[in-house]
């Protein structure tokens, strides 16, 4: 059984800030873990992912405003500078090899003045 589990979620004026945590199950090894975003109505796209060894990729929309973390099994997504077209339910995906990953049930982000 693998567990991953998002929070911190929630409504947020434009320029405020957020911080996303998903937490992914303690005995198992994930080599990328990552943030993933679905707008109503559109595609789910990808936010930032890190790897076990630390190397981050970022969506370009999110370059500058996104930071994302790593310790263990336990990633942090640190949101600033929001705008009303992040608003999304953002995801957690944990990857145990190239074919298997793991999603989280979702956290809801509104950005709204």
């Amino acid at each position: 059984q693998v567990q991953v589990v998002e929070s911190g979620g929630g409504l947020v004026q434009p320029g405020g800030s957020l911080r996303l945590s998903c937490a992914a199950s303690e005995s198992r090894y994930f080599y990328i873990m990552g943030w993933y975003r679905q707008a109503p109505g559109k595609q789910r796209e990808l936010v930032a992912t890190i790897t076990s060894g630390g190397t981050t990729n970022y969506a370009e929309p999110v370059k500058g405003r996104f930071t994302i973390s790593r310790a263990k099994n336990t990633v942090e997504l640190q949101m600033n500078s929001l705008k009303p077209e992040d608003t999304a339910v953002y995801y957690c995906n944990a990857k145990i090899n190239v074919l298997t990953g793991y999603w989280g049930q979702g956290t809801q982000v509104t950005v709204s003045s």
